[in-house]
């Protein structure tokens, strides 16, 4: 499910932490640190999924607890439950996937009860909410739509949903974006998905080879840059900067499967989105400055990678 986008962010996040951290000896096996990372990842992830799962399925939930009042009116007696049978809702919840992530990250024993219930009060005084209970149809568009619009509309935005992930997990400001691209990719098709492999064998292969690759290559790509900073000092780069054109530069000569394009124009958007306004420019002059030297000293050997997902 993790993309390699979201690997590269994830490894460039943990260079920065190791440069800046005083103590080393707490990093001293950085692809251990990088696994909980990745755990925590799916730890977030799992906990989303359940959260979004437990405001479609409250609708039960009021249903009884309103026709139990002492003093009922008609609408208590008459509340729609309709999104509790939802069939993208039914085929997370019985999937095998789901069932044995409630087991081993154990979400329910976060969950926030009475936020739950706002967001679900926010939900059925929504247009989108009233249509889609009054149609008697279930189309899958719909359905999953529904979803959909209680995880972008309602959670998200949420400032109490927003405090209350970051109070339980401290890798959300890190992992914010991937998630809400993850959960939705998730909600298109749940059925397909492992929720105990949030990230792919290959993938991990990835990201542990990359960080390792750019801790063990550091001095040589070092040398290899300085000649390209004309009258910048290396030190006085951005340190974000130079971990991005190192990670870059090792993806240029170790990772044959990745064409060369692709490499550049990654670490530029990730220079654009992470760093300053003028790094993408910055990188991008850089790394294809050294691109055109490796490639005219025959250091960069690519194999086929047409069929490679990057």
């Amino acid at each position: 499910m993790i993309s390699r986008r979201n690997i590269r962010v994830k490894v460039m996040q943990l260079l920065y932490i190791i440069e800046t951290v005083h103590d080393q000896q707490a990093f001293k096996n950085p692809v251990s640190e990088l696994q909980k990372q990745i755990d925590q990842s799916k730890a977030l992830f799992v906990y989303l999924i359940y959260f979004l799962t437990e405001v479609a399925r409250y609708a039960e939930t009021d249903s009884i607890h309103r026709a139990s009042k002492n003093i009922t009116s008609h609408d208590d007696l008459n509340v729609n439950t309709k999104i509790s049978g939802n069939q993208f809702l039914w085929e997370i919840i019985e999937s095998p996937s789901f069932k044995k992530a409630l087991e081993t990250e154990k979400p329910q024993l976060l969950i926030d009860r009475d936020l739950l219930r706002k967001i679900y009060n926010s939900l059925v005084e929504t247009e989108e909410y009233k249509t889609y209970v009054t149609e008697a149809s279930r189309e899958k568009k719909k359905e999953k739509e529904i979803l959909q619009i209680i995880f972008t509309n309602l959670m998200l935005p949420n400032e109490l949903f927003e405090s209350h992930i970051e109070e339980l997990f401290s890798n959300w400001d890190d992992d914010g974006e991937m998630m809400s691209q993850l959960v939705l990719n998730f909600l298109q098709k749940p059925a397909a998905y492992n929720l105990q492999e949030i990230i792919s064998p290959d993938k991990w292969l990835f990201a542990k080879t990359l960080l390792t690759t750019v801790i063990d290559k550091k001095e040589y790509t070092l040398e290899l840059i300085k000649p390209k900073l004309k009258n910048w000092d290396a030190d006085r780069i951005a340190l974000l900067d130079m971990i991005i054109i190192n990670m870059g530069i090792c993806e240029l000569l170790y990772f044959e499967t990745i064409p060369t394009k692709v490499t550049i124009n990654e670490y530029i958007d990730l220079a654009k989105d992470y760093s300053t306004e003028q790094s993408g420019q910055f990188i991008n002059g850089i790394l294809d400055n050294i691109h055109k030297e490796l490639v005219a000293e025959g250091k960069i050997q690519k194999i086929d990678f047409k069929q490679k997902a990057h």
